[in-house]
């Protein structure tokens, strides 16, 4: 049953909590109570839904600065409902919370388009300094919806990608890392620094995730195209050409 609209002392309702517009979807009305009694002194709105269809639905229809997401939802999972939020064009950063803490499904998640992956259980404030980091870096990653290098074209809020003019289509974590790429065009990244920045890891997970991604996207931008798209900087990292 989808959470209904109320005061801030009943569940399933819309709380006001430091300006941020937040959607919480979490099937527990205990553990959505608990998120409520962290916010809530910081000014912030929190609007709760019970149900991954409730959730999908909302976040396509209105606009919030993040959204927490609980994977293991009884009628749809939330990496299906982030998958689909991602396909739809929607961008909001979205934290996903879960009881699966592995590094294979911290991975799972962010593959599918999860900006920050928080294991249960959590340390209440590092939840909410998540919630904080996470809306600091959507806010202020890029100043326009379009950003262009070269014969290159990312389109943030549309979540779309062009070479020369031509739609190049991009799964959730290939257009994070083109994107990345996008506002460091012309620098070298690390692969340390994708791991922190794309993948929200400060660890290495001793996988071959980085270099797997990077090589579909690669492939996917050269696609007929004679120059290269990302150059390999041997012993330090990948730069994104200007592909003109």
């Amino acid at each position: 049953m989808r959470g209904r609209k109320g005061d801030a002392g009943h569940p399933g309702g819309c709380w006001t909590m430091s300006n941020l517009n937040i959607l919480y979807v979490e099937d527990d009305p205990r553990a959505a109570e608990a998120v409520q009694a962290l916010v809530l002194a910081d000014g912030d709105r929190l609007a709760w839904e019970q149900t991954g269809t409730g959730g999908l639905h909302r976040a396509g229809a209105e606009a919030f600065d993040v959204i927490i997401l609980d994977r293991m939802l009884p009628d749809l999972d939330g990496l299906t409902i982030v998958s689909r939020l991602r396909a739809a064009g929607v961008g909001t950063p979205v934290l996903m919370l879960s009881a699966l803490g592995r590094s294979e499904n911290r991975i799972e998640g962010l593959e599918a388009g999860v900006d920050d992956y928080l294991a249960k259980p959590y340390e209440p404030q590092e939840l909410v300094a998540r919630l904080r980091a996470l809306h600091r870096r959507s806010a202020g990653a890029v100043h326009g919806a379009v950003i262009i290098y070269g014969a290159f074209e990312c389109h943030t809020k549309a979540r779309t990608a062009f070479r020369s003019g031509r739609h190049v289509p991009l799964s959730p974590r290939e257009f994070a890392l083109f994107r990345y790429f996008m506002e460091n065009a012309g620098e070298t990244v690390t692969r340390e620094m994708l791991l922190r920045d794309v993948w929200n890891m400060n660890f290495d997970p001793q996988t071959n995730v980085v270099d797997v991604n990077i090589g579909r996207l690669r492939r996917k931008l050269e696609d007929g195209f004679a120059s290269p798209a990302l150059e390999t900087i041997w012993g330090a990292g990948y730069r994104l050409t200007r592909g003109e």
